[in-house]
């Protein structure tokens, strides 16, 4: 039997990963803001845990909540998190420094109080849901960007640093979900809005967040079954890129980091100190 804690679980992707683990046979824990916004099918069936993973404090309660029922906990999925649109000009300090306080530094918490956990029983899974946006900085997002650049950064170090251990570690990169991300509760727009932005890519982006809503491409529920089912397997991969539209941006990325290494390749190679013959 796995135990799975599944962060911000009550809806979106966190619910359906919750749901694909429960018809597997697993044991779930929903950690989430408010219970009574949990659906009822979670309610009956997993183990519903009061958790803002942005109280640092209330962290390692939660864990031994979920240790006291189970015993162990298999799988961490840091699912919680939301968006910050604006161009960085228009992003204030507070707004900033808001946005990693739950993307990152409510996800290096949560992660540290499982690993006590996962290092006595010599296993466990680390699944850190990104983004495409953690592997291409996009306009209007800068600050969203930064924050899963973040998050991929702190879970391929994780692979190294837990191996030792047998705590493996995963960042997810989905593309657009249909979820309510986009909606206000989960997405926050910079309050300052400068008009000389209209118009440019910037902006353009944040234009675009609201006509997508609810229309885009990417399935919750078939991402969540694929994130089951390769989080169920021997090893994980360092990333997991999911949907087409990442797919087709990583494309344009590894395009974008050839043209920009081609011509200065060798120039840079030749920094280093020469060495000297003795």
């Amino acid at each position: 039997m796995t135990t799975w804690f599944i962060t911000g679980a009550s809806r979106g992707l966190g619910a359906e990963i919750a749901r694909t683990a429960l018809r597997n046979g697993d044991d779930v824990v929903v950690a989430v803001r408010n219970p009574d916004r949990v659906p009822e099918d979670l309610k009956s069936a997993a183990l519903v845990v009061r958790l803002d993973v942005t109280d640092a404090a209330a962290i390692p309660g939660a864990v031994r909540e979920a240790t006291d029922r189970f015993g162990r906990i298999d799988v961490l999925v840091n699912n919680a998190g939301r968006g910050l649109l604006g161009a960085l000009e228009e992003i204030s300090d507070a707004e900033a420094r808001s946005l990693f306080d739950l993307n990152v530094f409510g996800l290096v918490n949560m992660t540290r109080a499982v690993l006590p956990v996962m290092r006595r029983q010599g296993s466990g899974k680390i699944v850190h849901i990104g983004s495409r946006s953690g592997f291409e900085g996009e306009p209007g997002v800068s600050m969203y960007s930064a924050s899963k650049f973040a998050v991929a950064g702190i879970s391929e170090a994780l692979s190294a640093e837990l191996a030792p251990f047998g705590i493996q570690s995963m960042v997810v990169e989905p593309g657009v979900l249909r979820t309510d991300f986009l909606d206000a509760s989960s997405l926050s727009v910079a309050a300052e809005r400068l008009a000389d932005y209209d118009g440019t890519p910037a902006h353009v982006t944040l234009d675009w967040a609201g006509e997508a809503n609810h229309t885009q491409l990417g399935d919750p529920v078939k991402g969540a079954a694929l994130i089951h089912e390769v989080t169920s397997g021997a090893e994980l991969p360092t990333h997991l890129y999911l949907g087409p539209d990442t797919l087709e941006r990583l494309r344009v990325k590894q395009e974008q980091i050839r043209r920009d290494l081609a011509p200065w390749q060798e120039r840079s190679a030749a920094t280093a100190f020469e060495e000297v013959s003795v």
